[in-house]
């Protein structure tokens, strides 16, 4: 017998993780954003392509805290909000990696996991808790599938996939919900790739984490993402689920819009 009874739909089921409206960013007579829409579903995977001047990395600061938009609307998980600043996106579950990871290099993978959250002793010299932040660095990396010699090694010694998978898990081990990634994969080789690749597939499985990437390689970010948006001269122009779109289709939006810069129609 086939069961017809409806499943409710809860409104949290249907609310996105992050959605911007019509956001503009102006700087003096500058406007690097003109009218972004943009939307991150529950533990979705978007990627962000575009060339440089673009307005991704301007996006991304403004979804951050960094810079308030000059208009538009910003909500999180279904909450319109006014992002104050980057520790008050933080408070709100929003983590960004940077292409520059923001590690010291000489301190050891456990101390740049807590970097400027250390745990500390309780009393009054509140001294480091060196055992609790080496015993949890360990555990949230054998969490998420990021295998390294120590928690004790310097990051200076790490590859460079490796690094970024430090600044990854340290964004998760902050209770991340939203996680902003930008260029993950840059001046990488393919094995240092596959290694990030991996870990971000392996946090979508997961199912409580929301990413969305700035990305430049078209293949991959079609490989990676649930849901692509393409951005030129601070407009979002085009926006698919990746599944219904191919680097030939996007390849030709972007030669498109260069031909029309170069006659003068645009």
């Amino acid at each position: 017998m086939t069961d017809t009874t409806a499943t409710p739909v809860t409104a949290a089921a249907t609310v996105d993780a992050l959605r911007g409206e019509n956001i503009v960013k102006r700087f003096g007579a500058v406007t690097a954003l003109d009218g972004v829409n943009i939307r991150l579903g529950q533990g979705e995977i978007l990627g962000i392509l575009g060339d440089n001047g673009a307005g991704k990395s301007t996006l991304m600061k403004i979804l951050t805290g960094f810079h308030p938009q000059t208009s538009g609307k910003l909500f999180v998980h279904g909450e319109q909000t006014e992002l104050r600043s980057v520790d008050h996106a933080r408070a709100l579950g929003i983590e960004c990696v940077y292409q520059d990871l923001a590690l010291a290099n000489s301190l050891s993978i456990y101390h740049n996991m807590f970097l400027n959250r250390e745990i500390v002793h309780r009393g009054p010299l509140r001294l480091l808790n060196n055992r609790a932040m080496r015993l949890r660095a360990a555990e949230c990396l054998e969490d998420i599938g990021v295998h390294v010699p120590s928690v004790d090694l310097p990051v200076e010694q790490l590859s460079g996939g490796q690094r970024q998978a430090i600044a990854v898990a340290r964004a998760v081990n902050s209770n991340a919900r939203i996680l902003l990634l930008d260029e993950p994969l840059a001046a990488m080789g393919a094995r240092e790739a596959g290694l990030i690749i991996d870990l971000i597939m392996r946090l979508k499985k997961k199912g409580n984490l929301s990413i969305a990437m700035i990305m430049h390689n078209y293949a991959q970010t079609l490989d990676i993402a649930d849901r692509i948006m393409l951005m030129q001269r601070g407009r979002v122009t085009y926006e698919r689920d990746s599944a219904s779109t191919s680097v030939a289709e996007l390849m030709d939006i972007v030669r498109r819009e260069y031909r029309e810069m170069r006659t003068g129609t645009r």
